[in-house]
């Protein structure tokens, strides 16, 4: 078992990452269809290329990077501590959860 996990690790080192340069239009394309099939673009654009994928569903996240003072701007927005940083990241996904339920 270890030396299977070895051979992983060793193939995870030797695989490279790749940058596309695509119009906007057709990034837009490929991340909605990622939507559509619950994968993340990067398992869409092997799924493209006929390589292999992650066929599991991925969780659905977003992600966004928040600096001490982006913490102080939404503590006062929400009227709470700026240590409370779990607090702060509940009503973070409330507003974010209204603001997908709006009509467009």
């Amino acid at each position: 078992m270890k030396n299977t996990r070895w051979q992983q690790e060793q193939n995870a080192i030797k695989a490279v990452q790749v940058a596309f340069d695509i119009s906007a239009e057709a990034q837009k394309v490929i991340k909605q269809e990622a939507l559509a099939n619950n994968l993340n673009p990067p398992d869409q654009i092997r799924k493209i290329l006929g390589l292999s994928y992650n066929k599991k569903p991925v969780r659905p996240r977003l992600t966004v990077t928040l600096k001490d003072e982006d913490f102080l701007v939404l503590a006062a927005r929400y009227g709470l501590d700026p240590e409370d940083q779990a607090a702060i990241k509940e009503k973070v996904v409330e507003e974010l959860v209204g603001f997908a339920r709006k009509p467009r």
